[in-house]
């Protein structure tokens, strides 16, 4: 039986942990919902600096000396933005875990902006903006993104423009803070060997003066509407990705949509793998991929070759894709089954894993999800329902495909064409 347990605090902050008594370790932080979705065209990235700078100095202590507090006791701090939430998590032993709680807590609530660091730290992210354009592989999904979504929040980098970065304040990121870093928004999530009581207690001491109210803000729906981008490069290979609207976290299909693309193409007994790349040789790796957003979702496909195969692959992607319509091997079902179920059961031994799935239930959901549940959901699923779910994917649907390589937009747009024939 899962020790889960959850309270809300009296500003609205949600405090969710998970008891593991025999772990000798904690892992906890604090997830805010609001992510890349949230900006708008000319505040774009403002999440991601806003996460950055939260590491680079408070009222109470340095850049340095959070660095230092944290390694001190051996633990572990790190941040990522999303396109629906941003997280700030730690790791340490199970008699630190107080320790961590005060640095999240004093780098959301007491944040300096320092000029100086500001403008050192939009130094970095210029140059992660830089090395994520210099990289197909991170580039390509940018594009994708922007086809399935364009001219909307949810279609936009989460890194940012570098025009739009060079030109964020202070005063930019502490209105932005302010507007939608508040009690409503936030979960706290532990899990390891730490008390529920103990941990609400600490919690709400450190964050008592987050603001209770909710933001005003309201996010702009998803709108998918699919299209083609070819990001013309000098390259050996043409990097692709191909996207379908698929479905959002709460869609009755959502399990439905995870063993569908462990069939086609994920892992090496998959469908894509065996028929792309083992026995046709087009590729070094291709598999398919889900996300899963508030009210959309995408499906995707992503593989690499060389530009005079490029058609070929297209089409042997599109016949497999396809060929699921026709129906599914109950060793097929047996294996997505099985692969969904340890996925589960591996991040059950993972208070890391742990930590950001029960958080990430919370800002969903409303509540954490049990895995006897979750599988269960998992287990039900049937043949039918998973050719029923690609009539749904491919009939008469918009496709998104961006390309990184040796292909003008004309070419990229003749493989959209040979997808869809």
């Amino acid at each position: 039986m899962r020790a889960v347990q959850v309270s809300t605090l009296p500003n609205g902050i949600r405090v969710i942990s998970e008891h593991l008594p025999q772990s000798g370790t904690i892992s906890l932080g604090a997830w805010v919902a609001a992510g890349g979705r949230c900006e708008t065209e000319g505040n774009n990235g403002i999440s991601h600096f806003l996460e950055h700078m939260a590491f680079k100095g408070t009222t109470t202590r340095t850049a340095r000396q959070i660095a230092e507090e944290i390694e001190r006791v051996g633990g572990y701090l790190n941040a990522y933005t999303a396109r629906e939430e941003t997280a700030y998590y730690a790791r340490l032993l199970k008699e630190d875990w107080e320790v961590g709680i005060a640095i999240i807590a004093d780098i959301l609530i007491h944040p300096t902006f320092c000029k100086e660091e500001l403008e050192r730290e939009r130094g970095v992210i210029l140059q992660e903006i830089g090395r994520a354009q210099d990289d197909p592989d991170d580039i390509v999904f940018d594009h994708l993104q922007n086809v399935a979504y364009p001219d909307q929040p949810m279609g936009r980098s989460i890194l940012g423009p570098q025009r739009v970065v060079s030109s964020l304040s202070d005063e930019d990121l502490r209105a932005y803070r302010d507007h939608l870093y508040r009690g409503p928004h936030l979960v706290f999530s532990a899990a390891g060997n730490v008390e529920h009581d103990a941990l609400v207690r600490v919690v709400s001491q450190a964050f008592g003066t987050v603001v209770a109210a909710p933001s005003p803000h309201i996010l702009v729906p998803a709108c998918y509407t699919g299209g083609v981008f070819a990001d013309t490069r000098p390259l050996e290979q043409v990097h692709i990705v191909l996207g379908v609207e698929s479905v959002s976290f709460e869609d009755p299909d959502y399990y439905v949509a995870a063993l569908f693309n462990a069939i086609l193409g994920r892992g090496m007994s998959s469908r894509l793998f065996q028929e792309v790349r083992e026995k046709r040789g087009l590729v070094y790796s291709v598999y398919s991929f889900g996300a899963a957003y508030k009210d959309s979702g995408l499906m995707g496909i992503c593989a690499g070759t060389g530009a005079e195969k490029c058609t070929e692959l297209v089409k042997v992607v599109r016949d497999e894709c396809l060929k699921m319509a026709d129906g599914v091997t109950e060793e097929e079902m047996q294996r997505a089954r099985a692969q969904f179920k340890s996925s589960l059961m591996m991040a059950a031994e993972s208070t890391s894993a742990l930590c950001e799935q029960n958080a990430s239930h919370l800002l969903v959901y409303g509540y954490p999800l049990s895995r006897e549940e979750m599988i269960t959901k998992a287990e039900a699923v049937t043949k039918q329902q998973i050719a029923q779910f690609t009539e749904r994917l491919f009939r008469d649907k918009a496709l998104a495909l961006a390309t990184v390589g040796p292909v003008t937009q004309n070419e990229a747009q003749e493989l959209a064409n040979s997808f869809r024939c």
